[in-house]
């Protein structure tokens, strides 16, 4: 396990967790504001087992982790903690759309802060889309500052990048 919060626990990914992550990665409202097309079965399959294969790589700045509820290990979404193209350490989450309004979000970033202040990161980032309001909401209520306004260069929509120093 990599941290756990009061409902969630998160950990590695698993070959396992393939039928839940196909859902969430080809499922167009998940992927609505995040990087991406929605992948069939086997792109899913291909991508799982390249980020599974990343947890061995030394060098590897790309860590993509599962979400799963305590009470019963179901598997809700993944986590992000990815180097930027400026080298900045990046946070992203998503979820299954069953599991949204739930809280989800909220108690995985509050939990993920602690884990990268226990980790020894100085500062965290994370880019939302600027009609993501609910994201954007969950960022500023732990303290996150707006720096910057873009538009995205790979889904091309406006975007805004919060940091918080740890």
């Amino acid at each position: 396990m990599i941290f756990e919060t009061k409902r969630l626990q998160v950990r590695k990914l698993q070959i396992a967790d393939l039928k839940s992550f196909y859902e969430l990665e080809s499922n167009p409202n998940v992927l609505k504001y995040a990087t991406g097309e929605p992948k069939n079965l086997k792109e899913s399959e291909e991508d799982l087992l390249q980020l599974i294969k990343r947890y061995d790589n030394p060098d590897n700045d790309f860590w993509i982790y599962t979400i799963e509820r305590k009470k019963d290990n179901v598997f809700v979404g993944t986590v992000a903690l990815i180097k930027d193209e400026e080298g900045n350490d990046e946070i992203g989450y998503r979820f299954i759309e069953q599991f949204w309004g739930n809280g989800y979000a909220t108690e995985i970033c509050e939990g993920l802060i602690d884990y990268c202040k226990s980790i020894g990161m100085e500062k965290i980032i994370g880019c939302v889309v600027d009609v993501n309001v609910a994201s954007a909401k969950i960022l500023k209520r732990f303290n996150f500052e707006e720096i910057e306004k873009f538009v995205s260069e790979d889904i091309g929509l406006p975007e805004t990048k919060y940091e918080l120093i740890l």
